[in-house]
């Protein structure tokens, strides 16, 4: 590699390199320069997420990162990072979870993407720092902070079958005290990409059905945040929001469906941060978090249950009645505390603990089932020699139902001039969720089928292996990443004999399909992951990202007694993202113009087909106006889908992407800041 010459470099020098200066925590916990954190960490910065101007979090994560996959649908985001889908991976809203089960899926519908300032994100095993949730890795969303003394923010954004959003903030202090006030709205009309049935569903062709590739919904949400500056040592916050979301269904041919989808969400948290003895401090946090899911009624309908004998029992619902299908509820505590020692030691220790809830009073045989997760751990980042350092450390986690577990973690680098060399060995340790264990489900794709808990699974393990080089300077980054990840008893939905479910659901749901969660008796992936950012002039940069997965999965057949090959739902082969973004700054006006790319091939399925490949393009145009001191308006305009690619693959089968094809928006901020002259 070639780095440019000094002069260009002295014209970027502004540019890449506030990303490779930029603060990261999400690799170890603890404070670091990009550059120079011990684990792998992307990020996708500022300027990178505002230039794309992205209409969602899944939106901004499959055009600038192509480790991530989503197939979005009424159930929720449908998230994969290596090959393991949402449970496997840990979303964080500025260090704490987020909570939300949409048919076992994060919904991160709930981030405004008006509202976030950067992502970070690992990939692997981070077990040992973040607990079960984090075996394919982590996404750490930072959400903006002003310091302002007075901020008022609005962004409205209008798009191609009513795509509307509506973002709003609102932030003033007073003496110590900083108050946020949040607000979002979305809603779009959604689309029908065609009227074809899958003919394996039905005993006649369907050519004119209503239903849609994508359903109409509006959801909002609204969030309060309060932070004390007690004094230079101590601070305190307490936050709460409350969110819902309908989905409208069609009714007609050829399923005349009877209610909409409707999810509430409420969460609430308080904690706080003590500093002491000069960098060292103590974090707490405790939080609730509450998902409910519910039928909302439109017609008439009678619904046929098991009562608590087990009998079956049928009753009406009427429009306007709801249903509670699910609610789930989560407690948390944790607290944390980061030593900053002699002979170069940063020593990381914490202890949380985690009860979970789960009530459905037609989808459990209990009524209500719990689970209760407690665990500490401890992590020493230590640099025995110049640009040398080994970050290592272990949990041990207690489960009530599945005992405790040692799960240990080691990282390394070594910098030479512009590169970093990185090595990491982590385990992982993940328990089967409740609704894994005990929930059942019908899914109505190609043929409806009956999806049931597996009180018998057994807890899943990891092994990730993963080493990469990186070389950056002022204008150009280049990174290359290989990793393995072994999987024991790695849990998924399996297809098995009709009459192996129970004679009373049979009865009830009259399945086409039946399929259980099963433990997979080994289970691998692996892939390399390719990245680069060149930015040859100061108004013009290009990033390129390429991600390449392999997987490879087995299960006993105990009817045939040999090892059938299993493959991991909805995993792609190939993805790759590219983007070329000018800008520019006449005075108060400043003009960046965005090209962007996401390619990938086939997504493979167990049942109801493949997810065909594709490729999707969008410009995005961003002007930005200064007015006074303390008015600004940014003004975005683009076209996504630029070539106008859409499927037509028949509802009831898997689709590589369920965009509408061509789609143009629009959308204004305006904000007005001011700030605190006494500060």
């Amino acid at each position: 590699m070639v780095a440019a010459p000094l002069t260009v470099s002295a014209q970027v020098a502004d540019s890449l390199s506030r990303v490779l200066d930029e603060v990261v925590v999400v690799g170890t916990g603890t404070v670091h320069k990009l550059k120079d954190s011990p684990v792998q960490t992307e990020v996708l910065s500022s300027r990178q997420i505002k230039q794309l101007n992205g209409s969602s979090l899944e939106d901004i994560l499959s055009m600038l990162s192509p480790s991530f996959d989503f197939s979005s649908s009424d159930m929720g985001s449908n998230m994969q990072l290596g090959g393991l889908s949402n449970s496997y991976i840990l979303v964080l809203i500025d260090g704490k979870r987020i909570h939300g089960d949409l048919g076992g899926q994060n919904n991160l519908g709930q981030i405004d993407p008006d509202k976030i300032e950067r992502i970070e994100i690992i990939k692997g095993a981070a077990s040992a720092l973040y607990g079960s949730d984090a075996i394919a890795g982590v996404i750490n969303v930072i959400m903006k902070k002003d310091k302002k003394k007075i901020l008022v923010e609005n962004t409205t954004r209008i798009g191609s079958y009513f795509d509307a959003r509506q973002s709003n903030r609102i932030q003033f202090n007073v003496g110590k005290l900083s108050f946020t006030t949040a607000f979002q709205l979305k809603h779009t009309d959604g689309w029908q990409n065609t009227t074809y049935e899958n003919p394996n569903r039905y005993e006649k062709p369907v050519t004119n059905s209503i239903n849609k590739t994508v359903n109409e919904f509006t959801d909002w949400a609204l969030d309060e945040h309060i932070d004390w500056n007690i004094n230079n040592k101590t601070s305190v916050y307490a936050e709460g929001g409350y969110y819902t979301k309908k989905i409208y269904r069609p009714c007609g041919i050829p399923d005349y469906k009877t209610y909409n989808f409707l999810y509430r969400d409420i969460n609430a948290a308080v904690g706080g941060k003590f500093k002491y003895q000069e960098k060292n401090y103590l974090t707490w946090d405790v939080m609730y978090n509450s998902h409910a899911y519910n039928y909302d009624y439109t017609h008439e309908t009678w619904e046929t249950i098991r009562d608590d004998e087990g009998h079956s029992i049928t009753f009406p619902y009427f429009p306007g009645d709801k249903s509670l299908q699910s609610k789930q509820e989560r407690f948390m505590a944790q607290a944390k505390s980061v030593l900053y020692l002699d002979y170069n030691n940063t020593l990381s220790a914490g202890v949380e603990e985690k009860y979970d809830r789960l009530k459905s009073p037609n989808r459990l045989d209990e009524g209500e089932v719990h689970d209760n997760t407690i665990a500490a751990f401890i992590q020493d980042e230590w640099d025995p020699i110049k640009n040398f350092n080994v970050t290592a450390g272990f949990r041990m986690t207690y489960n009530n139902s599945f005992g405790s577990r040692f799960s240990p973690k080691l990282s390394m680098m070594y910098k030479l001039g512009d590169f970093r060399f990185r090595a990491s060995y982590s385990e992982g340790f993940k328990t089967p969720t409740l609704k894994e264990l005990h929930y059942r489900y019908i899914r109505q794709m190609s043929l409806i089928t009956l999806n049931l808990g597996n009180e018998d699974l057994k807890p899943q393990t990891s092994r990730y292996f993963t080493a990469g080089i990186e070389y950056s300077n002022d204008n150009l980054m280049i990174s290359a990443t290989g990793y393995y990840n072994k999987l024991d008893n790695m849990i998924t939905l399996v297809t098995i004999p009709r009459n192996e479910a129970p004679s009373d659901l049979l009865v009830i749901y009259d399945p086409a399909i039946v399929r259980m969660y099963k433990n997979m008796d080994n289970a691998k992936t692996a892939g390399v992951d390719l990245s680069i950012k060149y930015s040859p002039l100061k108004c013009l940069s290009f990033t390129g990202g390429y991600s390449y997965l392999y997987t490879d999965a087995y299960l006993y057949d105990d009817k045939d007694e040999v090892m059938r090959h299993i493959d991991i739902d909805g995993t792609a082969t190939h993805r790759g993202t590219v983007s070329a973004v000018w800008n520019h700054r006449w005075s108060e006006y400043k003009l960046a113009v965005g090209l962007y790319g996401r390619l990938q091939s086939e997504r493979v399925y167990q049942e109801d087909g493949n997810g065909r490949p594709y490729n999707i393009w969008k410009i995005n145009t961003s002007h930005l106006i200064n007015v006074g001191k303390n008015w600004k308006f940014n003004i975005n305009a683009g076209i996504d889908n630029i070539f106008d690619h859409y499927e037509t693959t028949y509802h009831g089968l898997h689709y590589g992407t369920t965009t509408p094809g061509r789609t143009y928006y629009i959308s204004m901020n305006v904000s007005f800041g001011k700030k605190d002259k006494n500060k």
